[in-house]
């Protein structure tokens, strides 16, 4: 690896943000799976949940997920129980994305402390049981005559949205891993692309 590849891997560790996570519940397109790991990778998330229940789990190719799949460690869930009550145990506070009368909006939520945002299949949303078990609802104010955004884009309206208040709260400035986790990523980071974990 050169020096440059190196300085380049250890820029983005130091931006990393373990306290952001996503969860896809079922959600089906490759396509959109694809999108949701891209915006994942550029706002710092280091891992995804993938919690398939009604769906196969997505296999994510090099070209099928533009290669973000490559820096993101993924966890697999088969239901919503285990998902959220490992979240739970990891100190997470989890909103997961539902247009219910309690829903707040996502400009309301302090996204600065660990937070897990859940965005639903494609065509059915969030189920119920993961809107009732998260620890509050949110949803992205919109004032069209269609109330809803393809998945990919919701994920992308809200990571940014944590993106820009942990900006301004300073959390990319100093990093969030100890020296020992960054070493062992730059090791697997390092890897040829064939040696690496695929899912």
């Amino acid at each position: 690896m050169t020096e440059q590849r190196k300085e380049k891997f250890f820029s983005v560790l130091q931006r990393r943000q373990p306290g952001l996570t996503v969860v896809m519940e079922d959600v089906h397109d490759q396509h959109n799976v694809s999108a949701m790991l891209r915006t994942a990778d550029a706002v710092g998330v280091m891992e995804v949940q993938l919690l398939y229940v009604n769906e196969d789990f997505p296999k994510l190719g090099r070209k099928s997920s533009a290669s973000a799949n490559k820096w993101i460690t993924r966890r697999q869930f088969k239901s919503v129980a285990e998902c959220y009550n490992k979240l739970h145990d990891e100190g997470f506070v989890i909103y997961a994305t539902h247009m219910g009368k309690k829903s707040k909006s996502l400009y309301e939520l302090d996204l600065t402390k660990k937070v897990a945002f859940v965005f639903g299949n494609e065509h059915r949303g969030v189920t119920a049981e993961a809107a009732k078990l998260a620890d509050e609802n949110f949803l992205i104010p919109q004032v069209g005559m269609i109330q809803s955004l393809n998945v990919s884009v919701a994920c992308a309206v809200t990571l940014y949205e944590a993106f820009r208040q942990r900006l301004q709260a300073g959390m990319y400035d100093a990093s969030c891993l100890d020296d020992s986790t960054i070493e062992q990523m730059l090791t697997a980071w390092s890897q040829p692309r064939n040696k690496r974990k695929k899912s």
